[in-house]
């Protein structure tokens, strides 16, 4: 008898924890276990801002998923882009490219989100985002390219779109973006004694009328504060117009001038969700609290691609789609699959928020563990002791403890890779969202898979 197939697409927190469990409690003559992933590493989103300032380097961030002595599971290297539930079948473009198809007995997607992006002009061909491994390492390259190019120009205008930087988005990618590189071009103009300092602006806009609401009017006050304090112009009610190569319009009708668009204005659920032409809630595929997609037999979705319902709020509300809540979703539903398999009854996901931190670099920091509201020092030790102990691995962990007593002690460096100095990498190319197929498509391609077996 054939062992039932596991497909888990995404290694996010959420699909990652969820193998990991699967890896623990079945072995390896009960399932066959399939992930499905562009790259065999688990991303530590939460610290992106300090990959792309230099604080950590993208390995330490970069969790392998081969390290565990436990590992058995195969893995596809590439993207699924279709489900076909019925059929059971799930559409894979692999990283060159060829199309494969995946049958499964049980699937997990947990595919993540993507950018969210509106129809704003020259938006996607001049936005970057701060939601990939590659986009952080690149935001960091060009960043410096601009303090270097601008140092070698004898243009004025152009020096002045060099060095303005312009990050959209007032949730806490994009503020801790915003600190963390604002942070690196001050120390790094210190090595360019051509410019001016002053003449390094930052700009941070929210079309919300407040920055970080989860964390309170008062603990945004003092984000507000710290970034104002720091040369930071934090703009709320504000959104951008219209987007060019060396210009930025905004909607209350300023034109910046700049050579930098960092978008960070919140996520969407994955284009995956949109081709199994189930319902969804704001784009998120609708689940029960045991993560079951209804009428799909065998179907399970989590992270930030899934409504969960948070039954710890109670009501209609929804888990938010962060790595806390993701990370505890992935060993429920591996619970849940192995109760279905094994006809038992599954069990609701109940988990209250522990709170929130905010990393803005150096010193600065603002946090709420448990409703408890710090700032500072002590703040900034809560927010580094959090994303340590989260850190899969110890190799990982030591790594980014290295690599913070590096920069503490030796401060930033300023060296570019130069691996993309000819081509900019749009939203688009770094999160591949014009690949996924249509629900029509993928019933058309698993008819004509039917058709040649």
């Amino acid at each position: 008898m054939a062992r039932p197939r596991i497909l888990v697409v995404g290694a996010g927190f959420a699909g990652v924890e969820c193998v990991r469990r699967l890896e623990r409690k079945l072995s390896a003559t009960e399932v066959e276990i399939v992930l499905v992933t562009p790259s065999s590493y688990q991303l530590y989103l939460p610290l992106l801002p300090q990959v792309a300032s230099g604080v950590l380097t993208p390995q330490s961030v970069a969790v392998s998923l081969r390290r565990s002595r436990k590992h058995r599971t195969r893995i596809i290297p590439g993207g699924a882009i279709g489900v076909d539930t019925k059929a059971k079948v799930c559409v894979i473009r692999k990283i060159t490219g060829e199309l494969v198809d995946a049958r499964y007995d049980y699937l997990v997607l947990a595919p993540g989100s993507v950018t969210r992006t509106f129809d704003i002009p020259g938006l996607i061909e001049h936005g970057r985002g701060m939601k990939t491994l590659a986009e952080a390492a690149y935001i960091r390259d060009h960043v410096i390219a601009q303090l270097d190019l601008a140092d070698a120009s004898h243009d004025e205008a152009e020096r002045t779109a060099r060095l303005q930087f312009v990050v959209v988005g007032g949730g806490y990618a994009g503020t801790e973006t915003a600190a963390c590189l604002q942070r690196l071009t001050q120390h790094a103009v210190k090595r360019y004694p051509r410019l001016n300092p002053e003449r390094i602006s930052w700009h941070l806009i929210d079309l919300a009328p407040k920055l970080m609401p989860e964390l309170g009017d008062r603990l945004g006050h003092v984000a507000v504060d710290i970034l104002r304090r720091r040369g930071i112009e934090v703009s709320l009610g504000v959104s951008v117009a219209e987007a060019d190569d060396d210009k930025v319009t905004l909607t209350d009708g300023r034109v910046l001038p700049s050579r930098t668009l960092i978008w960070t204005a919140g996520v969407v659920a994955s284009p995956l969700i949109g081709t199994l032409d189930a319902e969804t809630v704001h784009g998120r595929l609708v689940v029960g609290a045991e993560m079951a997609v209804p009428g799909a037999e065998g179907v399970f979705a989590l992270g930030d691609a899934a409504a969960v319902p948070d039954l710890a709020r109670g009501g209609d509300a929804l888990c938010p789609p962060t790595a806390q809540h993701a990370m505890r979703q992935g060993p429920k539903a591996a619970d849940n699959i192995i109760a279905s398999m094994r006809h038992q009854p599954l069990q609701p996901y109940v988990h209250k928020d522990l709170g929130l931190v905010v990393d803005l670099g150096g010193r600065d920091a603002v946090s709420k563990p448990l409703g408890i509201e710090l700032r500072g020092l002590p703040a900034q030790a809560v927010a580094r002791a959090y994303h340590w102990s989260a850190l899969r691995t110890n190799v990982a962990k030591t790594r980014v403890l290295t690599n913070w007593m590096l920069n503490a002690v030796a401060g930033d460096d300023f060296v570019r890779t130069g691996l993309q100095e000819q081509k900019r990498v749009t939203l688009r190319d770094a999160e591949f969202t014009d690949l996924y197929l249509t629900p029509e498509q993928v019933r058309e391609h698993v008819a004509s898979l039917r058709a040649r077996t």
